[in-house]
């Protein structure tokens, strides 16, 4: 972000960074853009869904451009766009275009399942948008229709192919690994990185499937998968990635790289930088968090925009030191990851 004096090139006074007492800064917002999903996999919501909240009940479009206004005004840097299915939403390119051309947020991105992407390619790359995440889990067709209990593995893959060859600079795959049903392909996906500058990425299995699969003995830890790398390939050198990617190796003379994100051993608590607003508008300070802040309603009643941010400030001084901490603050208000956000 261009800065003089603290405003930015459109004008934008950029006050202090929101902090919390452990000393962490919080410059990425990720924003819930809907609950609802064209998938429904196995380590997210059932066959039949979850209980979606009323349409009134989630951020419209103006509120969605107040929080992107205000977080910008906080110093966040970086706007992730997710759900649900975020393609879904019929206004996500107006969204994103908000971002890209009424503020000087550089990093703007989106998280994705993949089966709508062909169709989104060409706007989503003139909207701005410079980072894409694509959630696959498999390159097996039968498997994918086993995870996600839909069709599409085909339309997934012409995404990724059409994103790595757009003008999108960031192009990442995520892989939630499961034990016994997919950690077989682990090998299969790192080769996607030969030929390819994207960062495949490992993720752990989280418990907010809504009561499916979490106690079926599926999880497989970050530690197994880092190890599995290291005994694969002889040259695997350590490099530069998000905080999230608390494992992150390039091999020699592949392209890409790859990354493996312990989220349920949760080592990577002490870089945190993110704030999350589910759909319907609450704050999360923590994946998984115990406690929510209404920015929704502080919206809706005209409450001015600097006591929104104390209450963002002060939801986010409030942090614990990580997600064991949190978790144990009460019991699971959402459990089904598709109602906090991706």
């Amino acid at each position: 972000m261009k800065k003089l004096n603290n405003i930015t090139s459109k004008g934008i006074f950029v006050e202090d960074p929101i902090t919390d007492h452990f000393g962490r800064t919080f410059n990425y917002v990720r924003i819930a853009v809907n609950e609802y999903c064209n998938l429904r996999c196995i380590y997210c919501m059932p066959e039949e869904g979850v209980p979606f909240q009323k349409k009134d009940r989630h951020l419209v479009k103006d509120e969605i451009f107040t929080i992107i206004k205000l977080m910008e005004e906080m110093g966040v840097s970086k706007v992730r766009f997710t759900g649900g299915e975020p393609l879904i939403r019929k206004d996500i390119i107006d969204l994103i275009q908000f971002v890209y051309k009424k503020t000087d947020i550089p990093s703007i991105h989106l998280t994705t399942n993949g089966v709508l992407l062909p169709d989104y390619i060409d706007r989503l790359v003139d909207s701005g948008l410079n980072g894409i995440n694509i959630s696959l889990d498999t390159l097996n067709n039968e498997k994918f229709k086993k995870i996600t209990r839909r069709e599409g593995l085909d339309k997934v893959l012409e995404g990724l192919h059409l994103a790595i060859n757009s003008e999108i600079k960031s192009i990442k795959v995520n892989i939630v690994a499961m034990k016994d049903f997919n950690d077989d392909e682990i090998l299969d996906f790192v080769e996607l990185t030969r030929d390819n500058d994207i960062t495949v990425r490992f993720i752990e299995l989280m418990p907010f499937d809504s009561h499916q699969i979490w106690k079926t003995g599926k999880f497989y830890k970050a530690e197994k998968i880092v190890n599995q790398l290291k005994s694969s390939f002889n040259q695997l050198d350590l490099v530069n990635g998000s905080s999230t990617e608390h494992h992150i190796f390039k091999i020699k003379n592949y392209k890409g790289k790859v990354a493996v994100i312990p989220s349920y051993t949760r080592s990577l608590c002490g870089g945190c930088n993110r704030i999350r607003i589910t759909a319907d508008g609450k704050l999360l300070n923590c994946l998984y968090s115990q406690k929510e802040t209404n920015i929704r309603d502080a919206i809706r009643s005209g409450i001015p925009e600097n006591k929104i941010k104390n209450l963002i400030r002060g939801a986010m001084q409030k942090k614990l030191k990580d997600g064991w901490t949190a978790q144990n603050e009460g019991k699971d208000q959402r459990e089904s990851m598709t109602q906090i956000g991706g």
